[in-house]
């Protein structure tokens, strides 16, 4: 008998809004996977070949890479930042709506113009996108990486600005900080192993499953603003293509 499929969902708000989507999928995880008091990982579901995992956002990729899951999901700013050639990202799950964007505090905000910026240093758990971001504008970026608390970086003299996710804006807010240049508008995406997508063909269906299941009808997410719609492969490559073998999804 194959292994059960693995399929590695990302802790937090997206599991939230992830949970009807797998639902709509057909797939219904032990109770335990929706409890944040749960220290289990790994999670049986009714369906006896398929499993879920539930690991950080940014570990999503990594394991959908290489292969320890078969499929996933996703945020695109998280696909971009890591550019996993291992990975096929057949669908736009229309979740996680959010826009990573350029913070600063607000009295440097006041008096300043990103248009005129030509060197920023930045504090950013995305260092690939944003350097990226400000090549593409002629913009010398120096980026500390960090995995959190960035919102900490300028008022501690780490970085006068930020790279972030924003969504309803509470978090700068509260930290003295505002908004000045959206870099691009993020969504979740059901990623696919590559190689698993030519070995397991009980992937195709349930790939399927899951594009009804981000079309039906829902109500819309925050995350409206300027920028462009980030997507896997947009920092130095085209976007995804189907596998090699050629097959539909």
């Amino acid at each position: 008998m194959a292994q059960p499929l693995v399929i590695a969902i990302p802790k937090g708000r997206i599991l939230e809004e992830a949970a009807p989507l797998l639902a709509r999928a057909g797939i219904e995880p032990d109770a335990a996977f929706s409890d944040d008091g749960s220290r289990a990982l790994r999670f049986a579901t009714n369906r006896r070949d398929i499993d879920l995992i539930r690991v950080r956002a940014f570990d999503v990729a990594t394991f959908v890479a290489h292969g320890a899951a078969q499929i996933g999901i996703v945020g695109s700013d998280v696909l971009a930042e890591f550019d996993y050639p291992e990975l096929y990202a057949p669908v736009d799950l229309g979740i996680g709506h959010c826009r990573l964007s350029v913070a600063e505090p607000a009295e440097m905000a006041a008096t300043d113009d990103p248009r005129g910026w030509s060197h920023v240093r930045v504090a950013t758990k995305y260092p690939h996108v944003t350097q990226a971001h400000f090549e593409r504008r002629g913009v010398q970026a120096e980026c500390v990486k960090l995995n959190g608390a960035m919102e900490l970086a300028p008022t501690l003299g780490l970085a006068p600005r930020i790279v972030d996710h924003v969504s309803s804006g509470r978090t700068l807010k509260e930290n003295g900080l505002v908004e000045v240049e959206v870099i691009a508008q993020v969504t979740s995406r059901l990623v696919v192993n590559r190689a698993a997508f030519k070995t397991r063909p009980e992937l195709v269906p349930l790939v399927d499953a899951f594009r009804r299941a981000g079309s039906a009808p829902r109500p819309l997410a925050g995350g409206a603003g300027g920028g462009p719609v980030i997507s896997a492969g947009e920092v130095t490559r085209p976007p995804l293509a189907p596998p090699a073998s050629g097959r539909g999804i």
